[in-house]
């Protein structure tokens, strides 16, 4: 007889109810679908709880880095030091304006880049440093200002994996007054179907963000007129509708990841040779994005994902070293650069998660990697 243990898991699954329904019917019942009143409420919300002056909102958190890359004027010629532990997108912001990324190695605990060997890749041609908060766990933004401070960079933080986030000096990712951007793919903490944000550092800022989100369009200006270039990286209404619901329902979505997270940790704790993803230290707290474990070494991961997906038990090697595909090896780089980044690489692996995942989902899933494994 079939039961349970038949019905796959889902790897990832928005949360999405009756609330977002009813606010994406009132944008399609009024007509505006495009650049109304429902995305200014969604902006305004959002930076509201972000705690933040201003926030602009686009169709992908790769728009907003982009957005985010202009701003400071990084462009042909210039070098921008990043992880290489990252989704391709924290790079490919920087090659569409001809910035070349600069990669350092990460730390093995948090798998975030750390300012020292940030501070080690910093070059004669180098203009700014872009962190990443990793699967949702903060960088060392204290850090990295004084080291932007000490050699004349700017920053640009990616933190489309981290919203809710807390840093060491308690400030929430994203709020500290450097450019940053969000992202709210369909697997994030918060959900539009795609898109993202941008937070500004001021007003004139804004305004240019703005305008080159639209086509180059100023705010004040007819339809049909533009002066800068720009590009179509708006956010729809009825995105923003969705995204309206989430904001306001997000502080209970994060309690619900850290509760299934928590699951987590008390289920696989006692699997030999599998390390944990931390939760934080001192002020520091994960977001949880998804739930990354290290497989032991010398595991076959292709085997184990394929034993866990007879389960019915999904999972993801998560993330690639991006410096290794062919776009970025062309630069120069190749296996062996970056061997932190590399090694965690080779051994991560993300479990199903989300926000409807039970105790009998993390019951089994343990069950299953723990069979995987051989146990």
């Amino acid at each position: 007889m079939g039961g349970e243990q038949d019905v796959p898991l889902s790897l990832a699954r928005p949360d999405i109810g009756p609330e977002e329904e009813d606010l994406v019917l009132e944008v399609l019942r009024s007509g505006r679908l495009s650049l109304g009143p429902m995305l200014e409420r969604f902006e305004r919300n959002f930076a509201e709880w972000l705690g933040v002056d201003d926030a602009i909102a686009t169709n992908s958190g790769t728009t907003a880095l982009h957005l985010g890359v202009r701003a400071l004027c990084w462009g042909e010629g210039s070098e921008v030091v990043l992880s290489p532990f990252t989704f391709v997108a924290s790079a490919n912001c920087l090659l569409y304006e001809g910035v070349r990324p600069a990669f350092a190695d990460i730390d093995p605990v948090t798998l975030n880049l750390t300012p020292e060997n940030a501070a080690a890749a910093v070059g004669p041609d180098t203009v700014g440093l872009l962190p990443i908060d990793i699967f949702g766990y903060p960088c060392d933004m204290p850090g990295f200002e004084s080291l932007a401070e000490m050699k004349g960079l700017r920053i640009l933080e990616d933190a489309a994996q981290a919203l809710g986030a807390i840093d060491r000096e308690g400030s929430r990712v994203g709020s500290r007054g450097n450019l940053s951007a969000f992202a709210f793919y369909a697997n994030k903490q918060m959900t539009t179907g795609e898109g993202g944000m941008i937070i500004p550092r001021d007003p004139a800022e804004a305004e240019r963000i703005r305008s080159e989100r639209n086509q180059g369009r100023a705010v004040d200006m007819d339809w049909l007129d533009h002066d800068r270039l720009g590009f179509n990286y708006r956010l729809s209404d009825i995105a923003a509708a969705v995204g309206v619901a989430q904001v306001a329902k997000l502080d209970l979505m994060l309690a619900e990841r850290e509760r299934v997270a928590e699951m987590y940790r008390l289920a696989l704790g006692e699997i030999e040779g599998v390390e944990l993803p931390i939760s934080g230290k001192d002020l520091e707290r994960r977001s949880w994005f998804v739930y990354p474990i290290r497989l032991p070494e010398g595991c076959d991961r292709r085997e184990v994902i394929e034993r866990l997906a007879a389960d019915g038990v999904p999972a993801k090697a998560y993330l690639p070293c991006i410096h290794l595909f062919p776009h970025l090896r062309s630069l120069g780089y190749g296996e062996g650069d970056f061997p932190v980044a590399e090694s965690i690489s080779a051994r991560s692996l993300a479990l199903p998660f989300h926000t409807s995942l039970d105790k009998s989902g993390v019951v089994r899933v343990a069950a299953s990697l723990e069979r995987a494994l051989g146990g």
